[in-house]
């Protein structure tokens, strides 16, 4: 059972880091030396993907998720937190990106960056987030993105191909606008890559 540690201490690693990205640029909290990322978009063509992402967890209601049943369609992937300001100003344009494509196949996963599962609840009720969230499992479910171009700040949003391959992510607060263009440019195959 060496293997437990190490692994705990590997999502434990993953998690620090992903909070540490959220010091680049943006808005304090509560005295706290938070801060969110710049909005940084970053697309890939599809020659540079990395293979598909394996995802899985447990809803905040409770029922097992696993991405691979998304494969076939653009998957977006939010990764979040109540506590978090940039992640509460966003909450609008996901929902209502979410509400404009999911008739296009487009589906939509929150992950919860955070251990109070009342928090996110509260925080999915206040918005009308209709569409999933996992939590992130002490980081672990974070840990599983590695190797590909992982979220690395609280809010981070990626969009996946149909093959489940992250196709962009966007670091810090996205706009509806900026969404629904990276999910018509994975969609149609358009896109530039950076």
């Amino acid at each position: 059972m060496a293997f437990r540690p190490a692994l705990l201490a590997t999502a434990a690693l993953a998690a620090a880091a992903l909070l540490a990205g959220c010091s680049a640029t943006g808005d304090a909290v509560a005295g706290q030396n938070y801060r969110s990322g710049d909005g940084t978009v970053r697309w890939l063509a599809p020659s540079s993907r990395h293979a598909p992402v394996e995802l899985r967890g447990i809803t905040l209601t409770g029922a097992p998720f696993d991405v691979k049943s998304l494969r076939g369609r653009v998957t977006v992937v939010n990764v979040w937190a109540s506590w978090c300001p940039p992640c509460i100003a966003e909450a609008p344009a996901l929902q209502q990106v979410h509400e404009q494509t999911q008739t296009e196949g487009v589906a939509f996963v929150g992950i919860d960056n955070e251990s109070d599962v009342s928090a996110a609840t509260a925080h999915e009720r206040r918005f009308g987030v209709t569409y999933p969230s996992i939590g992130s499992d002490g980081g672990r479910v974070l840990l599983s993105l590695r190797g590909t171009l992982p979220p690395i700040a609280t809010p981070s949003t990626l969009v996946l191909d149909r093959q489940g391959r992250v196709a962009a992510r966007v670091l810090g607060r996205v706009s509806a606008d900026t969404l629904s263009g990276l999910i018509d440019d994975v969609r149609t195959g358009r896109g530039t890559s950076s």
